[in-house]
């Protein structure tokens, strides 16, 4: 029986198991992922009903059986031959070939293996034993991730660098709860440095993007900031070839060891204890215990390493990763829960982005051209938006851009530009928000009410965008509804005379009284 005909058994029982159980249709579909129609056929089915079936699903005709010699004479004659390279050859020898997917191919490749018990032989790379590096000759670095869990439950990703002194077996471990960054693989490699009390003469890598821009026969291109970096610090670097985990079995061997020793069950809480946590983890099994090939302690045998070490001397390392984010619509950016306002006018359509820069408790924000924008306090809550009053205005145009706008408006450009020049030493740091509500009041108004309203300013001193906007309301509105002519009042005439002597009845206080006590 192959392995697939026990996996079908093994499925057919626990479909009937779980119908026993008390399982409907639908939840033992959902349970298993299946289709339930493939469940219910199932469920009819006696053992040696569904027997049969399989033996008929097997040998059902297969769209490719006229090419089954030909497969069969391939795979004889090279075992190690691939589903790709026979299809390959089916497409060159055979112009009829009908049109399959390559699943179709490897189907009936593995149909042929089964039935004429050829095993798939893959080529055998041989190993020898390889001497152990000289004392503080050669490091090996690899990265990792992990599926922590919190205490209540819910998971979290985090990802690990580990250095491998490959002579005494002394490793180094260090935890971020982001992807790394070529930044952060730097500050990772002078933490180990920090750690070792010393550096390495070599250290083999993978071929990792945060390290490796790319690769051409041999010839690595860094990436700019590990480039940088490699200029300060003395040591050679070796990167294995593509799909070569062998070339660095010892972190190779590191990576699953802390997977299984440390991580696995261990519950995550936050990155500066996880951190604490491993060190310690280091210090009592790890770099103690007797490694399992050399049979000696690592930190034994790294007494003797260190002393060949090159010299390690601290460096300050800039912070200079980029953190680009999306400006919203509403002129405002996400960054760690929270929204922050920029001045209107950034967003520039879709795909507008700035960068975001923490700086101690401040968030500065930057366009691409790396010139700052504005500035906010980081705020310690989340879901806020933290807005500047002064970002509602629009600061895309500069203000001589502004101020020659907002003359064209006018007839008389000079009496315009004497007016507006009022404004701007009057309110110096104000001038921007006067010269908008002035553009957007007189958009849209006919020149004759635009220049009345402006004389009338000048003439009457007015100088401030509010009271000319004033006036602009009250001109309109005598332009739309006209204020109706006055109806002089008359004045007694010598034919009323006899009004002069009429008096009004007066009350007498005791009705006020009564009213009163009511």
């Amino acid at each position: 029986m192959t392995k697939k005909d026990l996996n079908n058994w093994i499925m057919y029982y626990e479909i009937h198991k779980l119908k026993r159980l008390g399982f409907s249709t639908s939840k033992i579909s959902r349970h298993l992922v299946m289709d339930e129609r493939t469940v219910s056929k199932y469920l009819q089915m006696s053992e040696q009903d569904y027997e049969h079936f399989l033996i008929l699903y097997t040998e059902r005709h297969k769209i490719l059986s006229p090419y089954e010699n030909f497969v069969k004479e391939k795979l004889s004659q090279f075992q190690d031959t691939s589903t790709a390279q026979i299809h390959d050859w089916l497409l060159e020898q055979h112009k009829n070939l009908p049109k399959v997917g390559a699943r179709t191919v490897y189907n009936f490749v593995m149909y042929v293996r089964r039935k004429h018990n050829i095993p798939l032989v893959p080529a055998i790379r041989e190993y020898f034993p390889v001497a152990e590096s000289a004392y503080g000759q050669q490091a090996q670095v690899d990265f990792g991730d992990y599926n922590m869990r919190f205490a209540e439950g819910s998971r979290k990703k985090v990802k690990f660098f580990v250095m491998v002194l490959s002579r005494s077996r002394m490793k180094y471990l260090w935890f971020l709860d982001k992807p790394f960054t070529s930044q952060s693989v730097v500050a990772a490699h002078e933490n180990a440095f920090s750690f070792f009390g010393g550096i390495p003469k070599t250290i083999v890598y993978d071929q990792d993007r945060t390290m490796i821009v790319d690769e051409n026969i041999g010839e690595v291109i860094l990436t700019a900031t590990f480039k940088q970096y490699i200029k300060s610090r003395n040591f050679k670097l070796h990167f294995c070839r593509k799909s070569d985990p062998e070339s660095k079995g010892k972190v190779e061997n590191a990576v699953g060891y802390i997977k299984k020793n440390f991580l696995y069950n261990r519950v995550y809480s936050d990155i500066e204890t996880l951190n604490t946590e491993a060190i310690a983890w280091l210090g009592r099994t790890a770099n103690f215990l007797a490694h399992n090939f050399t049979k000696k302690s690592p930190e034994s045998e790294f007494r003797i390493e260190k002393g060949h070490l090159n010299p390690y001397t601290p460096i300050i390392t800039e912070n200079k990763e980029i953190k680009m984010h999306h400006v919203r619509k509403t002129n405002t950016i996400a960054y760690k829960g929270n929204f922050y306002t920029v001045p209107m006018g950034t967003y520039k359509g879709t795909g507008t982005q700035v960068i975001v820069k923490e700086n101690k408790n401040t968030v500065e924000i930057y366009n691409l051209k790396e010139e700052l924008i504005c500035t906010h306090n980081l705020s310690t809550r989340k879901g806020q938006t933290i807005a500047n009053t002064n970002h509602k205005r629009d600061t895309s145009k500069s203000l001589d851009e502004l101020f020659n706008q907002a003359v064209l408006f006018f007839s008389n450009e000079n009496l315009a530009k004497t007016f507006l020049l009022k404004i701007k030493e009057k309110f110096p740091r104000y001038t921007r928000d006067h010269l908008l509500v002035i553009t957007k009041a007189v958009t849209d108004v006919d020149k004759m009410t635009a220049d009345k309203t402006l004389a009338f300013c000048v003439t009457n001193t007015l100088e401030s965008a509010n009271e000319f906007e004033q006036v602009l309301e009250v001109f309109l509105l005598e332009k739309i509804k006209p204020f109706k002519k006055q109806v002089p009042i008359k004045l007694l005439d010598k034919t009323n005379l006899q009004k002069v002597n009429q008096t009004p009845e007066i009350r007498s206080m005791i009705d006020y009284e009564n009213i009163i006590n009511q």
